[in-house]
């Protein structure tokens, strides 16, 4: 899952990413309006969490600049009245939370909001005996577990998640990875190497040449 976060107050929004990243996830990191609207312009991004107190662009023109395509917004704010809620998923927001919050409860949040995406993503994935949880960060094959790093697991998820559809490795590098990720490194295909063999026999994950990646619904995947 790809997250950005706008948020000025730089300790929060670092610490925030760190403990997103922690959970499996993508983050990327924008200080302030104008520079969260340039991101969000060149990357689709699953959620965006935006402050509504920003420098430059406002979070609420922010907001109403993002909404209504297929990335989720959660406002954070100061202020936590039922007004102040009213007023800023009337801007577009998908959800708000107000400031003091619970890490758990962020997280919780996010998670559902990238379910919500078109087509809608289960709670839990499954493909050839393969059962993947999300929000357990568990992976489990015809009853053992199976150990995989944070990026193998969010390739695996992508690859699910995509129901069959082939999934480029450009694609796969911008919904795992983060920003300061090298668009020109062998990354995505020795993941998906690592991948394949902690998955074990037969493989679930085929490589389709010249387009990317896909999770057959069947056991019989080709490597």
């Amino acid at each position: 899952m790809r997250i950005l976060i706008v948020e000025d107050e730089q300790a929060l929004a670092d610490a925030l990413a760190r403990g997103l990243r922690r959970e499996g996830m993508a983050v990327d990191v924008a200080y302030d309006g104008d520079t969260g609207s340039e991101k969000a312009s060149v990357t689709r991004y699953d959620v965006v969490v935006l402050d509504r107190d920003l420098p430059g662009r406002s979070g609420d023109d922010l907001c109403a600049e993002i909404a209504g395509g297929v990335t989720r917004v959660i406002m954070l704010t100061a202020s936590g009245t039922l007004r102040d809620k009213v007023a800023g998923l009337a801007l577009g927001a998908d959800d708000y939370l107000a400031k003091p919050f619970d890490f758990p409860e962020l997280v919780a949040r996010i998670r559902a909001l990238g379910r919500r995406a078109v087509p809608a993503t289960p709670p839990i994935l499954e493909a050839a005996g393969v059962v993947l949880d999300p929000a357990k960060r568990t992976v489990v094959r015809e009853g053992a577990a199976v150990d995989l790093t944070r990026k193998e697991f969010g390739v695996l998820e992508v690859l699910m998640a995509a129901g069959g559809a082939v999934v480029s490795s450009e694609e796969l590098l911008e919904r795992v990875w983060d920003e300061n990720a090298d668009p020109f490194t062998t990354t995505v295909r020795v993941t998906v190497m690592t991948l394949r063999k902690k998955l074990g026999e037969p493989g679930i994950i085929d490589t389709v040449v010249g387009s990317g990646y896909r999770v057959r619904s069947d056991a019989h995947a080709g490597v």
